[in-house]
């Protein structure tokens, strides 16, 4: 642990002391080029740690997404069915995997198998009379 604690309390501000960053706007224009090459370092660090930042928020929200494929185009996906052209079931999809959207085309059995989830089609149907 003390090597850690020596370069983050120690090493890395040293290092950053040392850079040569001007203090005003005009000082940019009189760095050397020597000056510009130990520049470079920090920037690539700082540059790549945003970068793998971004990928991995990206990532994260692209993660928490349902509807991959479902005309996307549009703000929200709704679609309305009525009751009455339903001739005896409908099975509705809700894994957003179906071909035949919005009505399930059993899609959601490899999805089940490869996420280990356990999502099915709503199935709609005339009530049953008793």
């Amino acid at each position: 642990m003390y090597f850690i604690s020596n370069v983050v309390k120690v090493t890395i501000p040293n290092y950053l002391a040392g850079l040569p960053i001007p203090d005003s706007f005009g000082g940019w224009f009189r760095l050397s080029f020597r000056d510009w090459l130990a520049l470079v370092p920090p920037t690539l660090a700082i540059g790549g740690i945003s970068y793998v930042s971004y990928q991995s928020v990206k990532k994260a929200r692209e993660a928490g997404k349902v509807n991959h494929l479902i005309r996307k185009d549009l703000n929200k996906v709704v679609d309305f069915i009525d009751i009455e052209d339903i001739t005896d079931k409908a099975s509705l999809c809700r894994c957003w995997k179906s071909k035949n959207w919005p009505y399930c085309d059993g899609a959601h059995g490899s999805h089940n198998k490869e996420t280990c989830d356990n999502v099915g089609p709503v199935v709609v149907r005339h009530k049953q009379q008793q």
